[in-house]
This record gives structure tokens, C-alpha cells and sequence, in this order.
């Protein structure tokens, strides 16, 4: 039987410490990453002013968009459309801009699809309020914000 001496063992700590002083340069040499390439860079977050109000603007044409269809009302792809139009004038370039008012308008839609998969007369109602404060929406932001 092989007999083992304690007092000639390294005690546990200066083993642990010894192995993350040999370790920490191969460690350390993870963490050296390259800068970001200029893809990588994500661009300034543009705010407008009204971008609260664009993106309500946008979540009614969604919820209106929805509901025509539903009720197979004449024009029902207008308000995607116009939705598209809007994105493409008040967006350009600005991608977190535009996925946000994406992101309203899917919202809207996905809101109604939720509760209404018949035209009833409570779908008729909701509709014509929600053209209603879309107008309201499009002359508030027109008269203060547009040029």
C-alpha cells in the first residue's frame, strides 16, 4: 500500500492560485476582440417629435387595415398602402424608425385579429371609430408638424 505524507502536500489555495496565474494570460487572450466593423456600427437613433403620435397614426391603419378586410369593405388594401407610403416618406433610410412603426402597425392589426374573426356590428363600430382618430391623428400631426 502506497503511504502519502500530509506535510508534503501543496496546500489547495497555492495550487488554485498558481493555476490562474499560469491561466490568466490564456484567459486574457479571449477578451482581445477586434473593433466592431463599420456594419457593425449601429447608426444615431433618430427622434422626431412626432413620432409618438406617427406611431399611434400607424397602429390605427394596422387596426383599420384589419377590420376593413374582415368586413370585406371596398379598398381594404388602402390602408396597408398607405401604410407603406408612409414608411417610405417618413422613414427613409432610418431602419429603427421604420421597425418601430412596423411594429405599430402589426400591433394594431394583431389587436382586432385577436378579438374579431367575424364582421359584427361591434366590428363596424370599432372601425369607423378607429378612421375617425386616424383622421384626427393626420390633421394633428399636419397642422403642427408639417411644413
Amino acid at each position: 500500500m502506497l503511504s502519502v505524507s500530509t506535510t508534503s502536500m501543496i496546500p489547495v489555495r497555492r495550487v488554485f492560485l498558481s493555476l490562474l496565474v499560469l491561466a490568466g494570460p490564456t484567459m486574457a487572450q479571449g477578451k482581445n476582440t477586434p473593433p466592431p466593423q463599420e456594419e457593425q456600427i449601429a447608426p444615431p437613433i433618430v427622434n422626431v417629435p412626432y413620432d409618438d403620435k406617427l406611431a399611434r397614426f400607424a397602429e390605427v391603419l394596422g387596426s383599420v387595415h384589419y377590420l376593413r378586410t374582415l368586413c370585406k369593405a371596398p379598398g381594404g388594401d388602402e390602408w396597408r398602402n398607405g401604410m407603406q407610403q408612409l414608411l417610405d416618406s417618413e422613414t427613409g433610410n432610418e431602419q429603427q424608425r421604420k421597425e418601430k412603426l412596423t411594429a405599430a402597425f402589426n400591433r394594431g392589426y394583431r389587436a382586432f385579429a385577436s378579438v374579431y374573426t367575424d364582421c359584427t356590428p361591434a366590428a363596424i363600430v370599432a372601425e369607423e371609430r378607429y378612421r375617425n382618430e386616424g383622421a384626427t391623428l393626420a390633421t394633428e400631426i399636419t397642422s403642427r408638424f408639417g411644413n
